[in-house]
């Protein structure tokens, strides 16, 4: 029957007894379900990682500048690392560096969680903040 219209026949549940057998286009088929993939994989968003980067010293201005840029990205469903460079001799305001940081995860708390706590690795200082969940 499938050569007569020129289609495939195509196994459906060979498991089953007796198996079930389907005459189709397979071709068709398949082209349709890469047509699917594409557009899903097209849809799918990954999560990026933004930078935001202060000084020990940063002031008030520049730190609200780049707290709501920060805003930005994690309204827009990406994690945020946030990092305290240290150059020369600012490395002994380790104490300034983790108050900066602490002031950026307050201001971002209602609509970002920690994901990871501040720490130093050389002569950075970061923390790592991620979106809330909304219902």
């Amino acid at each position: 029957m499938a050569r007569r219209q020129n289609l495939d026949l195509v196994e459906v549940a060979p498991n089953a007894d007796p198996p079930v057998c389907k005459i189709m286009d397979f071709g068709k088929v398949r082209y349709e379900q890469k047509k699917k993939e594409k557009e899903s994989r097209k849809r799918q968003q990954g999560t990026q990682m933004k930078e935001v980067r202060f000084r020990p010293r940063t002031d008030t201005h520049d730190f609200a500048f780049k707290a709501k840029h920060a805003r930005e990205f994690i309204a827009e469903g990406n994690k945020v690392r946030a990092y305290v460079q240290f150059r020369g001799r600012d490395i002994i305001y380790k104490e300034q560096g983790m108050r900066v940081l602490e002031r950026f995860i307050a201001a971002l708390d209602d609509i970002a969680k920690v994901d990871q706590m501040a720490r130093m690795e050389g002569k950075r200082m970061y923390t790592i903040l991620s979106p809330r969940k909304t219902k």
